[in-house]
């Protein structure tokens, strides 16, 4: 019989003891330095660790993050593993999306988040009425915009997983909070250590 306590499991990925790149805090441009920083200072050769604990933050810098991370892997063939730690909330999720399902892994008791994209806006209508409906339109083009990323970033955190994205879309409106072993059990993370 296989021994399946996290102990042993961790083991099993011994790469994970000791990440090449730590990120933690809010995602922001500070941790977008942050992680460029230990980027440029990790090993060129073998397969780079990623581990990440936030609470989340700004969404285009988790995608920014995880453009270098997909360019990484696409112009060098370099395997890019995931390790989420404790909390790995909304853009933090965003940024585990640029990991394939099978190079995504949770310590235990950690959780993930999604939710749908927030958006805080106030429209200020001031001019010759001609005008103002190009300020209307201007801002529906961003809000379409933002639900077409917010798509895109859907999609790629449940590709390769149990998880369809219909059921995603309808449980992030109210903040969908999932469990590493429940993260495993949907492949949304291929284990837990």
């Amino acid at each position: 019989m296989t021994d399946t306590s996290p102990a042993s499991n961790a083991r099993n990925y011994p790469l994970l003891a000791a990440p090449h790149i730590h990120l933690h805090g809010p995602v922001d441009d500070a941790m977008y330095d942050t992680f460029k920083s230990q980027l440029v200072a990790a090993p060129t050769e073998g397969p780079l660790v990623v581990s990440i604990t936030t609470l989340g933050g700004d969404p285009e810098v988790s995608r920014a993050m995880g453009d270098n991370i997909r360019l990484l892997r696409e112009y060098t063939g370099r395997e890019t593993l995931f390790l989420g730690k404790v909390a790995v909330y909304s853009a933090g999720a965003t940024f585990m999306s640029a990991f394939p399902v099978d190079s995504r892994f949770l310590t235990r008791n950690s959780r993930i988040m999604i939710h749908e994209r927030q958006m805080q806006s106030t429209i200020e209508l001031n001019g010759p009425l001609n005008t103002l409906s190009y300020t209307l339109k201007a801002k529906l083009h961003e809000i379409e915009d933002s639900i077409n990323i917010q798509e895109e970033g859907f999609r790629a955190i449940v590709e390769g997983s149990k998880v369809s994205l219909e059921e995603l879309k309808k449980k992030a409106p109210s903040n969908w909070y999932i469990e590493a072993e429940e993260a495993r059990d949907l492949g949304l993370v291929l284990d837990i250590i």
